[in-house]
């Protein structure tokens, strides 16, 4: 019996071969499980950690007097302002920026209305929220931060995240109110984790570009877990406007002076009477140093805290309290938060590692500390 071949027309042959193809199980799989959208779930991400981070954000708007700018206007004129903050415990406590508040008569908070929405009503505009009379419970003008407190319980919240922990390039979200309009938000990347105004400087600063206007100081600047990483604080721009370099307080420091300002109403700052430098290799090579980093005491100030303890010009400040110190900015800011403890360095002197116990005391010249001795229902400071 012979055997028939069966020929397909080339067209056939393409249609059988196409079918095989997409009936295989891996066709059958990627039709069943197409590939994840990650832009579409990285904007589904930050969606909700808005709507979780917004009823947080406050827009604080203030009066008080101030001088006249001008020769021909008033010695005083009355001055309204407006700014951000943010609502860091559910009791009412807010952060924001001392400039925002430190020259007002009235502040006014107002909070984001948190209402159930009504099926009824399905326009885009949104009532602005409930205005409650705020408190300045303390400020600290270094840093730049105030802390409010309204009476109201059970507010939303955001906790502090770790600064420390800030990488170059993460995405970084500034919420707050500029030029007033309430409840706006940008985003952008971490610049820098730490940026000084002056070398050496104790201060320092977040950069980012995520937009920032006037309105948004004391707003805060979040990361995409949606906790506070700074508190927006000023821009550099020739215009007033934003240029893509903003800057922030980084959330560790304002966290500690809101706690300080909760405790004591005021932020207490130590010193051992010293100046301190950081150790540059020109600097290194110019005094034979036997390393080319780290902090050097360039001056001890007679019959303080250090010179009381044998600290000398020159030495060379390994540890404090055994943490290495790697710069003055670093050495300065462990020192001033410790007042009225005593502390452990660890130094370098002629080859020799020596340790020695400093006291260290509170800053005496500080503005801030006479609002220890005032009646906060008078406003009267008592018989000295």
């Amino acid at each position: 019996m012979r055997m028939r071949i069966l020929r397909l027309h080339p067209f056939w042959s393409l249609v059988l071969f196409l079918g095989f193809l997409f009936h295989t199980p891996l066709a059958e799989a990627q039709q069943t499980h197409p590939p994840a959208n990650t832009m579409l779930d990285f904007s589904g991400l930050l969606e909700g950690m808005v709507q979780r981070v917004s009823p947080a954000v406050v827009l604080i708007q203030t009066r008080g007097f101030s001088a006249g700018d001008d020769e021909g206007s008033p010695l005083i004129r009355a001055r309204r302002g407006s700014g951000s903050g943010v609502i860091v415990d559910p009791s009412g406590y807010i952060v924001t920026n001392a400039h925002v508040v430190g020259n007002a008569r009235v502040v006014q908070v107002t909070l984001q209305d948190r209402g159930e929405p009504d099926v009824r009503f399905r326009s885009v505009l949104k009532p602005s929220g409930k205005a409650l009379p705020a408190k300045v419970v303390g400020m600290d003008r270094e840093t730049d931060i105030a802390v409010l407190k309204v009476e109201a319980s059970g507010l939303p919240y955001l906790e502090f995240g770790d600064s420390e922990t800030l990488r170059q390039g993460q995405v970084a979200l500034a919420f707050g109110s500029p030029f007033g309009l309430q409840n706006s938000v940008t985003m952008g990347v971490v610049s820098s984790v730490a940026r000084q105004v002056h070398e050496d400087d104790p201060m320092i600063y977040i950069q980012t570009d995520a937009a920032i206007n006037p309105g948004n100081s004391g707003g805060p600047l979040i990361d995409v877990s949606g906790r506070v990483i700074g508190i927006n604080t000023f821009i550099i721009s020739p215009s007033g406007a934003n240029d893509g370099i903003g800057f922030a307080v980084p959330s560790n420091i304002a966290r500690t002076v809101y706690q300080q300002v909760r405790q004591h109403g005021r932020v207490r700052r130590g010193q051992i009477g010293v100046i301190s430098q950081t150790i540059t290799p020109a600097l290194a090579q110019a005094l034979s140093l036997p390393r080319n980093w780290g902090v050097i005491l360039s001056d001890v100030v007679p019959s303080g805290p250090a010179d009381a303890a044998g600290l000398q010009p020159k030495d060379i400040i390994l540890t404090l309290d055994g943490r290495v110190m790697e710069n003055a900015r670093q050495f300065g800011v462990n020192i001033y938060q410790h007042a009225g403890e005593t502390i452990t360095l660890e130094i370098l002197r002629n080859g020799e590692i020596l340790s020695r116990r400093v006291a260290v005391r509170e800053r005496p010249r500080d503005p801030d500390r006479i609002l220890t001795y005032v009646d906060e229902s008078t406003g009267l400071i008592g018989r000295l």
